[in-house]
């Protein structure tokens, strides 16, 4: 029997919020000197819904990662030493754990139930595919996120 797109359900390692949040930063990045950016202008520009980016900017800001002006002139900014701050950190906020497995997590740490993770091969695995993943989202920013000409 063939499996078709129909039947295959796809699941991304980053969830929908995640990756709105990640698009969201890289259009404040591109637009950084333009200075702060409505929240529609990005939800247009990005294809986010409205109240969905609200609630991710929101929490973006509570960390210290934006910055926001009201009133005339208004909108969300990226607070300029957040520039600097790794890719991993962000994830971490709106997603959680890098890692695929709960017991291959720094941060989020969870013994599996029914493994012993001195002798599992798929946990020895999880730990190698998080620590390279970490490699790379620990060593890219969000200034990396800028567009490239």
């Amino acid at each position: 029997m063939v499996i078709g797109p129909a039947y295959l359900e796809i699941s991304y390692m980053l969830n929908k919020k995640t990756r709105y949040a990640l698009q969201a930063l890289q259009y404040l990045m591109d637009q950084r000197a333009a200075g702060p950016i409505l929240i529609a202008q990005i939800a247009s520009e990005k294809q986010i819904p409205l109240k969905f980016l609200e609630n991710i900017l929101l929490e973006l800001k509570n960390m210290e990662v934006l910055s926001s002006k009201k009133g005339k002139g208004g909108g969300y900014f990226l607070n300029p030493e957040a520039i600097q701050t790794p890719l991993a950190k962000i994830i971490r906020i709106i997603e959680g754990p890098i890692a695929m497995l709960p017991c291959a997590s720094l941060n989020f740490y969870e013994p599996c139930a029914n493994c012993d993770e001195k002798s599992c091969g798929l946990h020895a695995t999880m730990v190698s595919v998080r620590d390279a993943t970490l490699e790379v989202l620990g060593t890219k920013t969000i200034g990396d996120l800028a567009k490239r000409n």
